[in-house]
């Protein structure tokens, strides 16, 4: 009798289903709530194999919002048109976001959107440059991982390099601690970039109040539900070097 007992008590919980879409689990999932945009400029987000917050992650969510966007899981692609899984693709009509060390805040520049040079620094005829663009590339992963799909796609260089330069931090507050004060969160990124050069201002208040409701609905249920709490920077890079404090998106 007290065998079966503790058979019972030891069985391990019931997995929670996960949403097919976003890939969250259900009770996380917002994706009844997601509003359709069209975007011309479209949108490519490179999610590093070891990126496995499912609870706060915002990849695929900010994928399902527009028409025009493609998600990626792995640590390279050998070049953009297959990235994109196209037969041709120019990168030098897209922009790469890619924070590594530049700090807008260091540079001599008040724009949402800074283009870089190959050695970092504020790029000459910005207007110019990002009135080219017809396409972003979003890195999805921590600050080493950003970097290390920075490293491993050599494409990325022939790409346009920005940065941004927001006036808020995050919205993730203190859910999700970030290193760098001009660290954002991929939904954040894009918002920040789509809408920039799309010079649509909707679009960011769309994906905003989506990573909002996102957030909300994740402190609902944080209580009741702990072990969908986000995994710890630390544990996230157990099975590699130990990698620090998430970045976001802005890679």
């Amino acid at each position: 009798m007290s065998d079966t007992s503790d058979a019972v008590a030891a069985a391990p919980p019931e997995p929670i289903p996960e949403c097919p879409h976003c890939l969250k689990p259900m009770p996380l999932c917002i994706c009844d709530s997601v509003e359709p945009l069209e975007n011309r400029i479209a949108l490519l987000i490179l999610q590093h194999p070891q990126e496995q917050d499912r609870a706060l992650g915002t990849a695929r969510l900010t994928a399902q919002h527009f028409a025009n966007a493609t998600v990626r899981v792995g640590l390279s692609w050998p070049s953009l048109a297959k990235a994109l899984g196209k037969p041709v693709a120019d990168p030098s009509r897209w922009a790469v976001l890619y924070l590594g060390s530049a700090r807008a805040a260091d540079l001599d520049t008040d724009s949402d959107i800074v283009a870089l040079t190959r050695k970092g620094e504020v790029a000459d005829n910005q207007r110019a440059i990002l009135n080219r663009i017809e396409g972003v590339v979003l890195l999805d992963g921590t600050w080493s991982q950003a970097k290390a799909l920075w490293w491993r796609n050599a494409w990325m260089l022939k790409c346009q390099r920005v940065i941004l330069n927001p006036a808020q931090p995050s919205r993730y507050g203190r859910l999700r601690r970030e290193p760098r004060r001009d660290g954002l969160s991929t939904i954040e990124a894009a918002a920040m970039m789509v809408a920039s050069l799309e010079k649509r201002p909707d679009i960011a208040a769309t994906l905003h109040a989506s990573f909002e409701r996102l957030l909300t609905r994740y402190r609902e249920v944080q209580a009741s539900m702990p072990e969908l709490a986000p995994i710890p920077a630390s544990k996230r890079a157990s099975k590699g070097r130990r990698r620090p404090q998430r970045r976001r998106k802005s890679v």
